[in-house]
């Protein structure tokens, strides 16, 4: 590794990327506040202010009253510095957001996949299409984090294991990157899902937690020490595999639908059972979410259906929390949010009977849309890292 020597430029180059880090994560700031935080003199942070402002990185963002003398300018990282993308890719839906460096969602829209077939159209529309709808021109984009389904090839990026997305496979990343452009990341839905839960949910602070998503499928995203774990082959989290007595182990892993834990939790699963317990048979995932929300509020054979259950998905917290003791376990997916704390508390005392780990269980407190938050917030991530470098470069 090659090392600079202290020389002014390089100072100035660390002041100015510290400074402009604080306004990228703390928002608008005073000079005086930002020599404060920095431990920089009131001279050196103008110094550095002028530089990023000459360089359109940086502008007065509005005033700060309250001193005895004039008001003090505020600072702040100028929005359409950088714009990024990030899109969630389903069977049946496709979902994209455009957002600027600052993190602020400018448009999101919602099409049907009628390119499936092409991944390559597919995004490329979903792109221009959220771009019209925020007013930026596509070639300012400058990152791009898609989440799918299904295993990822930790050393390419593309998909090894996406059943519900035939046409993604091998080669899709370079593809993608050819035709945008610009840097593109494909990451498991779920793996997005635990960030946004980790930057905004229920997680927020905390370095240790999993996430288990109850949807259509299943999914377990694992954070450990504030990092994710995708394992070596990138199948960390497949948790649809997961051995649980009673049910026979698949002959034929490549279909997630024949997983032993899938066929216990997952929404072909719990149709019937809602069946069971006085609900309308549900027909479709939505529906297992419709009828888990309505049990949590209701009483009597709805309580005895939300208790079968959380005996359910408890014989696979139980599985993941004695391996890993994470103490958080937040319940994501339709159903998890469904079933809020209701179901979370239930899974959490029957996690405590037939295990010695006593985990935490919450229900997921990201709301909308989380594997495309998660996106969202991950190319901002890069977006944000790319801009930093470039404060070391010539202006």
């Amino acid at each position: 590794m090659q090392r600079r020597p202290g020389t002014p430029s390089l100072l100035r180059e660390l002041n100015d990327r510290s400074a402009l880090e604080l306004l990228l994560t703390g928002g608008p700031m005073t000079r005086a506040q930002l020599g404060e935080y920095t431990g920089l003199s009131k001279v050196t942070a103008s110094q550095l202010l002028a530089r990023l402002e000459e360089r359109g990185i940086v502008a007065v963002a509005g005033e700060l009253a309250g001193g005895r003398g004039p008001n003090a300018a505020l600072y702040a990282v100028v929005p359409s510095t950088a714009y990024v993308a990030g899109l969630h890719v389903e069977q049946d839906e496709i979902s994209a957001g455009v957002a600027d460096i600052t993190g602020n969602v400018v448009a999101r829209i919602s099409v049907n996949p009628s390119d499936a077939a092409d991944p390559v159209a597919l995004v490329r529309n979903a792109v221009l299409a959220a771009c019209s709808s925020a007013g930026v021109p596509a070639d300012e984009l400058r990152a791009f984090v898609i989440g799918t389904p299904g295993v990822l090839d930790p050393r390419t990026g593309d998909p090894r294991l996406a059943v519900n997305l035939p046409a993604w496979h091998e080669g899709v990343v370079a593809a993608l990157r050819s035709d945008l452009g610009r840097p593109v990341t494909l990451e498991n839905d779920v793996n997005l899902a635990a960030m946004a839960e980790q930057a905004v949910g229920a997680a927020a602070g905390v370095p240790d937690f999993v996430l288990v998503w109850i949807g259509v499928g299943l999914g377990l995203a694992t954070v450990l020490g504030g990092r994710l774990h995708r394992g070596v082959g990138g199948a960390a989290g497949e948790i649809g595999y997961l051995p649980v007595p009673g049910v026979p182990l698949p002959e034929d892993v490549t279909h997630p639908a024949t997983g032993a834990f899938q066929r216990l939790v997952g929404a072909q699963a719990l149709m019937p059972l809602a069946g069971q317990y006085g609900f309308a048979e549900p027909t479709a995932a939505q529906s297992v979410a419709a009828a888990v929300a309505a049990a949590a509020a209701g009483e009597a054979s709805a309580q005895e259906f939300l208790s079968e259950l959380a005996g359910r998905v408890a014989t696979g917290v139980a599985a993941v929390s004695v391996v890993l003791d994470p103490g958080l376990v937040v319940l994501g997916g339709g159903v998890g949010l469904a079933g809020g704390s209701e179901l979370a508390d239930r899974v959490a005392a029957e996690v405590g009977r037939i295990c010695p780990a006593r985990p935490t269980v919450v229900p997921t407190a990201v709301n909308g849309e989380p594997v495309l938050r998660g996106a969202i917030l991950a190319a901002v991530d890069q977006a944000r890292a790319e801009l930093l470098e470039s404060v070391a470069e010539p202006a």
